[in-house]
């Protein structure tokens, strides 16, 4: 039995933001995101649950999983050209993301150890590739989404000891991130916005000096061209060195139609439009910057692969 397309259409309407923002968590790729619902709902439509009259996000949520499960096995198969990064999404000057806020079951809270707003975080999502497929969905249902054990292991239908192994094992995999973690407050978006002015005001006037003083000595630059545009293929670590790869940037001196200030995955963010672009050279660029404890530059990320940028350039 097939369902129809208007009860489809309802069932889009009334989960797809829930399975939209469990989706780009598990991936970290917006376009991956935008495939998987199309594939949830595609399945809903043709090899539907056997009672049609009881809730649908628990199937939707599994068919989901089941889905990005496989889509991550097959992305630790292939071999990524340069650094890995999320795609940047929108998410607004709120407390929590408005367009991409999962709309929880009743009864349900996000009051685990994560919250929605830093669970789309460059620096957390970049974590979350340490961990397997299993260990990814099992942490998100548990940590972000606050899915009991059991409800987990129905969601991923595995066994409720096999959810505390894996949830377990995932805890101890994101220790490094928990120490150094950086929760987006509208505090830290204050000051991120702040230093992200000020570097590109060096940028723009050609202040390599000043520069120096809003970089830490550790900087790390991680760039993400997918292997389609001109990119570090490694990070660049260490302020000097950091320094010379913008300088040279600076001397390349690419014409720029447009800079904006967005708010991306919880900070404050600059895309940027070329107006010319040559050979394997990046149309649009997405800067973001991730302060430390001092108040200096801890870690550029950015992000020119056209798949990444597709979220945001529709």
């Amino acid at each position: 039995m097939s369902l129809s397309s208007h009860t489809v259409e309802h069932l889009f309407a009334d989960h797809r933001t829930f399975i939209w923002g469990l989706c780009y968590r598990l991936t970290g790729c917006a376009a991956d995101a935008d495939d998987l619902v199309q594939e949830t709902f595609i399945r809903a439509m043709e090899r539907p649950p056997v009672r049609t009259d009881e809730p649908w996000r628990p199937w939707l949520v599994r068919v989901a999983l089941n889905l990005g499960r496989d889509l991550l096995r097959r992305r630790k198969r292939r071999a990524y050209i340069g650094p890995w990064l999320p795609s940047p999404i929108e998410t607004g000057d709120e407390a929590a993301p408005p367009s991409h806020e999962p709309r929880l079951a009743e009864g349900m809270n996000t009051e685990g150890r994560y919250d929605l707003l830093e669970s789309v975080s460059f620096a957390f999502l970049i974590a979350l590739e340490a961990l397997t497929p299993q260990q990814r969905a099992v942490l998100l249902l548990r940590e972000v989404f606050d899915y009991s054990v059991q409800e987990t292991a129905n969601a991923l239908e595995i066994s409720e000891a096999n959810v505390k192994t894996s949830h377990h094992r995932a805890r101890r995999a994101m220790r490094s991130y928990d120490q150094m973690r950086s929760i987006p407050t509208k505090a830290l978006q204050e000051q991120t916005r702040y230093v992200l002015e000020q570097f590109l005001t060096c940028l723009f006037n050609r202040g390599t000096t000043r520069l120096e003083s809003l970089l830490a000595t550790d900087v790390r630059f991680l760039s993400d061209g997918g292997g389609e545009f001109r990119a570090a293929l490694k990070p660049i670590v260490g302020r000097d060195k950091i320094i010379r790869f913008y300088a040279k940037a600076i001397e390349h001196n690419r014409p720029v139609t447009s800079v904006n200030l967005k708010m991306y995955n919880g900070l404050p963010t600059v895309f940027i439009e070329f107006a010319i672009a040559h050979d394997r050279e990046a149309p649009h660029a997405v800067q973001q910057l991730q302060i430390d404890a001092t108040g200096r530059v801890a870690t550029i990320y950015a992000v020119v692969s056209s798949q990444k940028l597709s979220g945001i350039l529709q």
